[in-house]
């Protein structure tokens, strides 16, 4: 497991509405590829994009069944068992999208 993957759930997952859903890796790699570490922090994605800083807009190109947002405003604390389906990669371009996206949601400062 890596930064930048994208996991589907198969399980029902309460933040969801009860519903899986799909996830993206945002924990650093040495927590995400550390067997010992059982849970990771993701940033969900959501079917409907709303336009907003914090988001960062994947589809078909990105493995998703349809155009949807990340939605880093949204991080959650995932056991990494939930995350039973890899979808796949970010793209560079899109990474760096997420970095933005994520330090937008964070008030980060660079």
């Amino acid at each position: 497991m890596k930064w930048g993957e994208i996991y589907r759930t198969r399980e029902k997952v309460s933040e969801r509405g009860h519903k899986p859903g799909f996830y993206v890796v945002v924990s650093r790699d040495f927590i995400a590829g550390h067997d010992d570490i059982t849970t990771v922090i993701c940033a969900p994605i959501y079917g409907e994009v709303l336009g907003l800083r914090t988001e960062v807009v994947v589809g078909a190109e990105d493995g998703l069944p349809r155009e949807s947002a990340i939605r880093c405003d949204f991080l959650t604390l995932m056991f990494k068992t939930k995350l039973t389906g890899f979808v796949a990669t970010l793209s560079d371009a899109r990474q760096e999208e997420l970095r933005r996206a994520l330090a937008q949601a964070l008030q980060l400062r660079a």
